[in-house]
């Protein structure tokens, strides 16, 4: 029978991580501290949830001598004196890092750990100068429907489970899918899911944000061992293009741009040749020969791709197709 609530999920985490802040419940009395005048939660939902903040990384601990919950020693929420929205984005952020593992993965828990362990005594209130660096990372922005698909898959992935949806592509076709979750990979600011498709008899990638009507299954799997995300995704400039084979495709930038395209790591193999003038060529292996040409196109007449023949074939086809489009000037307004 499955357990009915009247509280968000979260909202009960979030409770859940304030009273072992605490440090002073046991475990019947967490369950008084999450109901706070609702349904207490069983036992085994109750166990659930603190597998949750494991998993997201919450170093929480059951202290027997005083037979009470409580986070490890110099662990505190508290010094952070966050509101429950602010602490709920902690909770989602701290549970997409653990869910997308790999080096991003590895990344946000770096971030939430260093805002974990500071204090009041914060640089903001120690006067110290903001930092003077800055980053430019894309938004992730789901609607209500993404954060619920997302966050079921998230859970389908960590329990095993499979999951059907209906799914829409970007043509605009709708279909039934039936996946087992095996990863997420986030780029341009939206979030997708490598899994093994029942109805394809293969791998394939999902759009969170195209998923329609999420249903986690009773059925089970298990991830082959050997799968990497990473390494799923290394030969794809976005992470989400993928074939069983890759295509070197050699690329010659102009010396004013030569540091930028070196420091430009899109793919994992690559091998950089430089010339004595400061320009370099960047021979790639990619999965896809088409995202790599509009990855080159943005750089300009300050690229040129040198090989092989079908590739510097395509791109000239590129090059035409953008050209009719700017061949007669179109009234403004």
């Amino acid at each position: 029978m499955v357990e009915r609530t009247t509280e968000p999920k979260i909202v009960l985490l979030v409770r859940l991580l304030n009273a072992i802040d605490d440090g002073r419940h046991s475990f019947e009395h967490l369950k008084d501290r999450i109901a706070e005048g609702t349904k207490r939660p069983s036992t085994r939902s109750l166990r659930r949830y603190l597998a949750v903040l494991s998993d997201a990384g919450f170093p929480w601990y059951f202290d027997r001598a005083t037979n009470t919950y409580r986070f490890a020693d110099g662990y505190s929420l508290k010094r952070l004196e966050l509101s429950n929205a602010e602490l709920f984005g902690l909770v989602a952020l701290r549970s997409f890092g653990a869910s997308i593992g790999g080096a991003i993965g590895q990344s946000i828990d770096e971030l939430t750990s260093k805002l974990l362990g500071s204090s009041n005594g914060s640089a903001r209130a120690k006067g110290e100068a903001a930092s003077p660096m800055a980053f430019r990372l894309p938004e992730i922005r789901l609607d209500e429907a993404g954060e619920r698909a997302f966050s079921l898959f998230s859970a389908a992935e960590r329990d095993s489970r499979s999951v059907q949806f209906v799914y829409q592509d970007k043509e605009g076709n709708r279909s039934t899918r039936t996946v087992d979750p095996y990863g997420f990979i986030v780029n341009s600011g939206r979030i997708y899911c490598v899994a093994y498709d029942h109805g394809r008899r293969d791998k394939r990638v999902f759009a969170i944000d195209n998923i329609g009507e999420p249903e986690m299954l009773a059925r089970t799997f298990l991830k082959p061992r050997d799968f990497d995300v990473e390494a799923y995704a290394a030969a794809s400039i976005s992470g989400v293009m993928h074939g069983a084979q890759t295509t070197a495709v050699r690329v010659r930038f102009a010396p004013r741009v030569g540091k930028a395209a070196i420091a430009a790591r899109i793919v994992a193999e690559r091998q950089v040749l430089r010339d004595p003038e400061g320009g370099v060529e960047i021979e790639y292996r990619v999965a896809d020969v088409d995202e790599l040409i509009r990855w080159v196109l943005g750089w300009g007449a300050q690229a040129e791709i040198v090989e092989p023949a079908a590739a510097r074939e395509r791109i000239r086809e590129f090059a035409n197709q953008i050209t009719e489009k700017y061949a007669e000037a179109k009234p403004v307004g």
